[in-house]
């Protein structure tokens, strides 16, 4: 099923034309995505999403080479410590406010999903990557609206240490 390698076999192992379509790809996908989050003033927009995934696209193409020149490699090694770096990034861009009004989560997500998007194409799983893309920007973009309706109507609280506390998408 890996429609793009069998087409273009050149795309499979880490080389200078794969690393470069691999590289366009994560500046399109995450940009896609870190667009959407910089017209709404996310915490991350375009550059930084854009970062995350070609950082992640480098590390797993590194994993990848370091498995195919020294053979004993795990290829998945490097791409694990990007999936719980993440993290960290992501819980900066988390805050809760004076009013116990929770902000940054969708930032949050996005920018995981755009580091997992970067994983993807760095191994050359193309078709992942980009239909991927195409959901996390369906999320982020579409669905919003029906998000913010569905809050207005029923809204979204939860308790907390018997606190309630209020929150919301970016």
């Amino acid at each position: 099923m890996r429609y793009f390698v069998e087409i273009f076999p050149i795309l499979a192992e880490p080389n200078l034309v794969s690393i470069l379509v691999r590289t366009v790809l994560a500046i399109i996908c995450a940009g896609l995505i870190g667009y959407d989050r910089h017209t709404h003033g996310a915490p991350a927009g375009l550059r930084t999403h854009i970062l995350v995934c070609v950082g992640a696209m480098i590390a797993m193409s590194t994993g990848q080479y370091t498995s195919l020149v020294f053979g004993n490699a795990d290829i998945t090694r490097i791409g694990a410590q990007v999936v719980s770096g993440i993290g960290f990034l992501g819980a900066g861009s988390i805050i809760v406010t004076r009013s116990n009004h929770i902000a940054g989560l969708t930032t949050a997500a996005g920018l995981w999903a755009s580091a997992c998007i970067g994983l993807a194409l760095g191994v050359g799983f193309y078709e992942g990557a980009l239909v991927g893309t195409v959901a996390v920007y369906f999320t982020e973009s579409l669905i919003r609206g029906w998000s913010k309706s569905l809050r207005r109507n029923k809204g979204n609280f939860y308790r907390d240490d018997d606190k309630e506390v209020k929150s919301s998408e970016d």
